[in-house]
């Protein structure tokens, strides 16, 4: 049974990437056929562009995340036996940890001193996670957080607001995989791309929010119905939300990465995430709203 669990989410993964990657193909053959009608010439140079940008926003990202090491997570094992069984990536994570600069030179030594010991060395991690590494990483988790909120919140189209969302999440769970030099599972990667490929959809059907049914108050739907507070309160909403579910893929991927460390279990990560990613919204929306301003011309062009 545990094993069906397993390939039945690696199986739900690669049908999300693999739908994912039919939408685009969808999206980008649809614009090119309206640019031949331009010239055939011009539809050309826009696929060779889009190939181009494939590989380096989709099929770079996902061979660094595929290919980089992974903890085992056998939870058959006692803390002793598990820790011994991954002794050997413990001692790489732990060598590629000594050599990030935000870490301090006593937990460099920290982690040096446990490289003999399995349970010492987890223990070390363990301690260091929560301390520096949560931190770090969460400081990725924002930053992508933002970049989601700022492009569809600005954007006007539910499609593109699909593809950045898919875009900037994958390339969020590479960052986070390369900062910590390892991967979560397989079946974790699978339920990672099932979040991202929901979050894409839900950013599409965002575009067609009514601002009035989510606030009733007669003032505010006053106010929502003049036409440059109606387009500016309906991105800013689509933009939340977005960057809502962005914080939550995050959380979950960081929660993975160091499930076997803390021995979290995998149902609490995806309740938990939902809590801590909307403790973390107002830091993301107040960053974000510092560089909207300057961000705010193409609304305003669009209206007027």
């Amino acid at each position: 049974m545990k094993k069906l669990g397993k390939t039945f989410w690696i199986a739900i993964g690669v049908g999300a990437l693999f739908f994912a990657i039919l939408v685009i193909l969808s999206s980008v053959l649809q614009l090119g056929e309206r640019l031949a009608t331009i010239h055939v010439y011009l539809a050309y140079a826009f696929y060779a562009v889009s190939v181009i940008l494939f590989y380096i926003l989709v099929l770079r990202p996902l061979f660094l995340i595929i290919f980089s090491p992974t903890f085992s997570m056998d939870s058959l094992f006692s803390e002793e036996d598990n820790a011994r069984k991954n002794f050997h990536m413990y001692r790489k994570v732990g060598k590629n940890l000594m050599t990030e600069d935000y870490l301090s030179e006593d937990e460099k030594a920290s982690i040096e001193a446990s490289l003999g010991d399995p349970i010492q060395l987890k223990q070390s991690l363990g301690v260091i996670f929560d301390k520096t590494i949560k931190k770090e990483l969460n400081k990725i988790i924002i930053s992508h957080a933002e970049s989601v909120f700022l492009s569809t919140a600005i954007s006007q189209n539910g499609r593109l607001d699909s593809l950045a969302v898919f875009t900037i999440n994958l390339k969020l769970i590479k960052e986070l995989v390369l900062k910590c030099g390892f991967r979560p599972s397989y079946p974790a990667l699978g339920r990672l791309s099932f979040n991202v490929l929901t979050s894409a959809v839900i950013a599409e059907s965002l575009e067609d929010i009514n601002f009035n049914e989510l606030f009733p108050n007669k003032g505010l739907n006053a106010l929502s119905e003049i036409p440059f507070l109606k387009t500016i309160t309906g991105s800013l909403a689509q933009g939340v939300g977005n960057a809502l579910l962005s914080l939550r893929v995050g959380i979950i991927c960081r929660n993975y990465l160091f499930m076997n460390l803390k021995g979290t279990p995998k149902a609490s990560i995806r309740k938990l995430a939902f809590a801590e990613a909307i403790t973390l919204l107002p830091g993301v929306l107040a960053e974000s709203v510092k560089k909207f301003p300057s961000r705010l011309k193409s609304i305003f062009e669009k209206v007027f």
